[in-house]
């Protein structure tokens, strides 16, 4: 394997992440009881509009985290070893 399909799984990994911390971003937001917002909207109220980003950044960051770990532990079962950048000397 090479670094083709590292970046291949990394990236796939942010978008997944992304698309994922939408979701469920609104589903807590529209939990805890809060109307729709579109934090791009200059019309939505600034606080709302900076909770819902921090919100969605968190869950997207925790996500991408997740998954990327996971795609590099798929990648050092499948190559035998970590993509290059993340290996480590103990």
């Amino acid at each position: 394997m090479g670094s083709i399909v590292w970046k291949a799984l990394a990236a796939s990994s942010a978008v997944v992440a992304t698309l994922v911390a939408t979701k469920v971003a609104d589903q807590i937001w529209k939990t805890t009881g809060q109307d729709d917002i579109d934090p791009a909207d200059p019309e939505s109220p600034i606080l709302q509009a900076v909770a819902y980003a921090a919100l969605t950044g968190l869950i997207a960051a925790a996500i991408k985290t997740y998954t990327t770990r996971k795609a590099a532990q798929y990648y050092e079962n499948s190559a035998g070893h970590l993509p290059k950048g993340l290996e480590t000397s103990h």
